[in-house]
């Protein structure tokens, strides 16, 4: 299982630019890398990320094999109301990571 670290503002003022930082722990398997006995493992990388800001996409990335392990993702958004920023980490095998945080819009 996936950990990640979410480091969004407790609070912020309406309309103020907000930046937003996400890691997440995942081993991010390239696909061309041999096994000891030399069969190839398996792709297994986080593909998409999404972040929600009260059920309203905000961003997204799509993922390739050259991201690194363990992606760390820098993004901004303007705080327009107080609520729910949900985050989504989708990997090759179709497994879902999610987080949440919350902020307070003054």
């Amino acid at each position: 299982m996936a950990r990640a670290l979410i480091n969004v503002p407790k609070t912020a003022k309406r309309g103020q630019v907000i930046e937003i930082k996400t890691l997440i722990s995942h081993e991010m398997e390239t696909g061309f890398r041999p096994d000891r006995v030399g069969k190839l493992i398996p792709r297994d990388i986080i593909n998409t990320f999404v972040c929600s800001y009260n059920g309203i996409e905000v961003f997204r990335a799509d993922l390739h094999p050259a991201i690194a392990a363990n992606p760390f993702l820098t993004f901004t958004t303007v705080a327009t109301e107080s609520g729910v920023l949900d985050f989504k980490w989708t990997d090759d095998d179709g497994k879902i990571f999610a987080e949440k945080a919350n902020i307070v819009v003054e």
